[in-house]
């Protein structure tokens, strides 16, 4: 009696279908911060206001913030953290927050999504500018 073992199409699939189901968990969970997320605390400086380019932004990759300025004088802050797969956006350039892992783009205005597969908007961080300062609040 002959005995055949899984086809190398059934192996392929059941390995795919495993890291697929991998993924989704580590990162298609939008509320779970992890445990390992260190988040910038209130009252803590970002940058002074010198440093934030009019029309663009600047990431701070350890507090996982993004403060841009889309007007002269006009600050916003959001999470860095792309609302697709959860992958660090890596820049802010020609009006948008940018996520290079997909392609998503954010606006720096609002956080809006500009560009998908992103599904969100980045949550928006509460700051205060004082004094040419730029604070977490």
């Amino acid at each position: 009696m002959t005995t055949h073992g899984p086809t190398r199409r059934t192996v392929l699939l059941a390995t795919g279908a495993a890291a697929f189901t991998v993924g989704c968990g580590e990162y298609g969970n939008e509320g779970d911060s992890g445990s390992d997320t260190v988040e910038a605390s209130a009252g803590q400086e970002l940058a002074k206001t010198s440093e934030i380019p009019v029309g663009g932004g600047k990431i701070f990759k350890d507090e996982k913030v993004v403060v841009t300025q889309p007007k002269e004088g006009e600050f916003k802050a959001f999470t860095s953290i792309c609302t697709h797969q959860r992958c660090p956006v890596a820049n802010v350039d020609g009006g948008t927050i940018n996520c290079t892992c997909h392609g998503s783009k954010f606006s720096i205005t609002d956080g809006s999504v500009e560009n998908p597969p992103a599904p969100r908007p980045l949550a928006e961080k509460k700051i205060t500018v004082q004094g040419g300062s730029i604070r977490l609040a």
